[in-house]
């Protein structure tokens, strides 16, 4: 059983006439006619009965076109639900994003997709790259923004450089200026001076752990275990100094005394990573492909 064949037995059921329903659906008589009897023979009954000038359904025929309608419909139904999403009109996008990111780089980008997609749904996924990554291997999200390099070498996804973030120190405008007041800080001013630091997990915290260490000594925490709002709440509170990106330091701005690192500072590799196996749905290539232009 075919649709056309469907489709030209609720033409003839609807005309009642094997020509006017031939125009109807645009086929020869003759092609409509022959598609009738195959789909006779398929369902083993007739469905008219044929007397000159004269075409009505068969109890056969009564009891098909409710269903064929239905059948129609619901194939039509399908066919607009496949366009809107191939035009973009509906569907959703899964993004896992580090939570500095989602401060950062997120908000202008994603308002200008929603702006251009208002029927494509986004869903946020926060957390640290580790785990993001592996989200992604699992399925659960078509993109991810993650820090390079992966916590773990994984030849199943495939990532592509966004940019690279220059870090920055942050302190409250109330506390002595970190450095001495220099108008750059270098990573050894930092020793000495009280951090607010990131939960374990975090990419922030392993980076700056590691220069502190690089830079020969221990960073002293007066609060570690926070995400990235309570950390910058923290650091206008007055209760010591964090190492933060720039974007978020920019938009967090109020309330906060914003130095950078001098040369060569501190910055962070910003990837936007898939499954190799397995192409992102059309919308999530679009907000791939402004990611990528923003």
């Amino acid at each position: 059983m075919q649709l056309q064949q469907l489709q030209y037995f609720v033409a003839v059921a609807e005309t009642r006439h094997f020509t006017r329903a031939a125009e109807v659906v645009h086929v020869a008589q003759p092609s409509l006619s022959q598609q009738i009897k195959a789909l006779e023979r398929e369902l083993g009954a007739d469905l008219f009965l044929r007397a000159r000038g004269n075409i009505t359904l068969t109890d056969a025929g009564e009891a098909l076109l409710p269903l064929a309608r239905r059948i129609l419909a619901d194939a039509d139904t399908a066919r607009h639900e496949v366009l809107e999403l191939a035009q973009l009109r509906r569907g959703r996008v899964r993004l896992g994003a580090t939570p500095s990111l989602c401060t950062g780089l997120l908000p202008d980008v994603l308002r200008a997709f929603h702006d251009r997609y208002p029927g494509i749904r986004l869903l946020i996924e926060e957390s640290g790259s580790h785990d993001l990554v592996r989200e992604l291997a699992r399925g659960a999200l078509d993109l991810a923004l993650v820090v390079l390099p992966l916590p773990t070498a994984s030849p199943a996804l495939t990532t592509v450089e966004l940019l690279r973030e220059d870090l920055v120190v942050v302190s409250s405008p109330e506390s002595p200026r970190p450095g001495g007041g220099r108008r750059a800080v270098r990573i050894t001013d930092l020793e000495g001076e009280r951090l607010v630091m990131f939960r374990h997990g975090y990419d922030l915290r392993e980076l700056t752990v590691a220069a502190c260490r690089s830079a020969g000594f221990e960073p002293d925490f007066a609060v570690e275990g926070g995400e990235m709002d309570a950390v910058l709440g923290f650091v206008r509170a007055g209760l010591g100094l964090a190492v933060v990106p720039r974007m978020v330091a920019a938009r967090s701005g109020r309330g906060l005394r914003v130095t950078p690192l001098a040369r060569p500072g501190l910055y962070r590799t910003i990837a936007l990573a898939h499954r190799s196996d397995v192409a992102p749905p059309r919308a999530a290539r679009e907000l791939q492909r402004m990611l990528l232009e923003r």
